[in-house]
């Protein structure tokens, strides 16, 4: 099972040739790289004593009479800057080091990667800048300080709808210019190969230990795993090995104004060939979510092929029912968590009306701190309407 996933995720590049031998020399380098046990090694103790791993398998047993399941929290939000992103990051750019590149390029949504590879490249002592769209630095202006707090180069993006696309558009562009002395940290498990199968090697920690945890607690596998998606790369982590088991559901959650899985078709954006949303002219469409992460008008490869292979189901979040869910974990658990978690957690409320008494987990991507503004100004609004 997942074997037109995996077909997808390594699939033809269409970006410039230019960047064919710097695509080559990173899957190579990476092939090396998790090969090496004293890379491996140095990059397990940066993942357990500078990240925080392994994170926790929560028991949220308020929520859990609220919705009428037991549910389990995988709390991604407790590593080390407040999301899953770091997992990748730092092993990004350990992978920069080992190549013998000092200079380092991200994209960012909400902000989170380019947090999490900001901390990771003045820990390795690498330089940094990072695309963010214009609005969504507005949007996130604690994760814009963090960033320049820990030494990046913020760049504001200007173009097109100054969001995360923008980002990405940003980003490649100047990695096409700049390919021989930089390295291209990407942040989820997008763009042309071999980055959905990097970032999603990196990622599937989450999965690893989950699977582990949910057996050391409850002797059982989960009926449902559920995790936001945007690009991917939570859900990635988390799913992946689950894969071949087939009585657990794999359940995305996108944003009910970016569900390219649900609404999308295929198309070509950023080097990869996968759903995406887009007019009748194919065109890329305007997207909207209240969470910057999945303000994003595709997914990654490898989840396209589990959609079209029926592995992996999905369900579109609301912006009111994602705030609902923010406020319900909140007063429920005394935790807070992002915007783009909270439309897992609002999807396994809707799983847990359908199927009540199920065992699942939600993998709680991030953190809420971010999004207190926002948050704010959504209550504000509606309760001016």
């Amino acid at each position: 099972m997942g074997d037109l996933a995996l077909e997808m995720e390594k699939s033809v590049t269409y970006l410039t040739p230019l960047l064919e031998i710097a695509l080559k020399k990173l899957t190579d380098e990476f092939n090396q790289f998790i090969a090496d046990p004293i890379e491996v090694e140095k990059l397990s103790l940066l993942l357990n004593d500078f990240a925080g791993r392994e994170t926790a398998l929560y028991e949220a047993k308020n929520l859990s009479k609220l919705y009428n399941g037991k549910i389990y929290l995988k709390r991604e939000d407790l590593v080390h800057g407040g999301a899953h992103k770091l997992n990748n990051a730092i092993a990004q750019c350990s992978l920069a080091k080992y190549m013998g590149i000092k200079n380092v390029i991200a994209e960012t949504g909400a902000g989170q990667h380019g947090v999490a590879t900001a901390m990771a490249c003045a820990n390795l002592k690498l330089s940094l800048q990072v695309f963010q769209g214009e609005i969504d630095v507005q949007r996130q202006q604690l994760n814009a300080t963090r960033m320049k707090l820990f030494g990046a180069q913020l760049i504001p993006v200007t173009d097109g709808s100054k969001k995360l696309k923008e980002a990405v558009n940003a980003a490649m562009r100047y990695w096409v210019a700049n390919y021989q002395d930089h390295f291209y940290c990407l942040g989820s498990i997008v763009g042309p190969h071999p980055y959905p199968f990097i970032v999603r090697y990196f990622q599937k920690i989450i999965g690893i230990e989950t699977k582990k945890q949910i057996l050391e607690k409850t002797s059982l596998l989960p009926s449902a795993i559920f995790a936001c998606v945007g690009g991917g790369s939570n859900a990635a982590g988390i799913f992946s090995p689950f894969i071949n088991e087939q009585s657990v559901q794999l359940i995305g959650c996108e944003a009910a104004g970016a569900a390219s899985l649900t609404q999308g078709t295929m198309g070509v954006l950023h080097g990869m060939e996968t759903f995406i949303l887009q007019t009748e002219e194919r065109q890329i469409a305007e997207t909207h979510s209240i969470s910057a992460g999945l303000d994003y008008p595709a997914v990654g490869p490898w989840l396209a092929g589990l959609k079209q292979e029926n592995r992996l189901q999905t369900l579109a979040i609301s912006d009111e029912e994602c705030i609902q869910s923010v406020k319900e974990l909140a007063l429920e658990e005394g935790i807070l968590c992002a915007l783009e978690s909270a439309h897992a957690v609002a999807g396994a409320k809707k799983y847990l009306a359908k199927n009540p008494g199920k065992t699942i987990v939600i993998c709680l991507s991030g953190r809420g701190d971010k999004d207190l503004d926002t948050i704010s100004n959504f209550r504000k609004k509606s309760e001016c309407i």
